[in-house]
């Protein structure tokens, strides 16, 4: 018999998601993502910018001082996340938002 995870046993994540939807369904809709390789967590992930990610964060009540903020992309994208507990779930909230190019600085021997 394989060692694979059954769907039963993904059924704490997918029951969170149940929950937000029901309780959240006016919110802006994330990417949702269940794996079997962390078959407890929930991932709900922002593509489009971080306004969407502060409004479920809000919504969540999470502290704007639980979210960890950095670049990647060598400075080209901002990358907010947060981790916390949702009805026995672990819930991560992701967004990224691309970053304006750095103004470059002009000198007088640039003319």
């Amino acid at each position: 018999m394989s060692d694979a995870l059954t769907l039963d046993e993904l059924a704490v994540p997918l029951r969170a998601l149940r929950l937000l939807a029901a309780d959240f369904g006016h919110l802006p809709a994330p990417n949702a993502h269940v794996s079997t390789i962390y078959p407890n967590r929930l991932e709900l992930s922002f593509h489009d910018g971080l306004a969407d990610f502060e409004a479920w964060r809000d919504a969540l009540g999470i502290a704007p001082d639980a979210v960890e903020c950095r670049e990647q992309g060598g400075g080209r994208t901002r990358a907010l996340s947060l981790i916390t507990d949702y009805a026995g779930a672990v819930l991560r909230l992701v967004a990224y938002a691309d970053l304006p190019a750095p103004a470059t600085a002009v000198g007088r021997d640039a003319r």
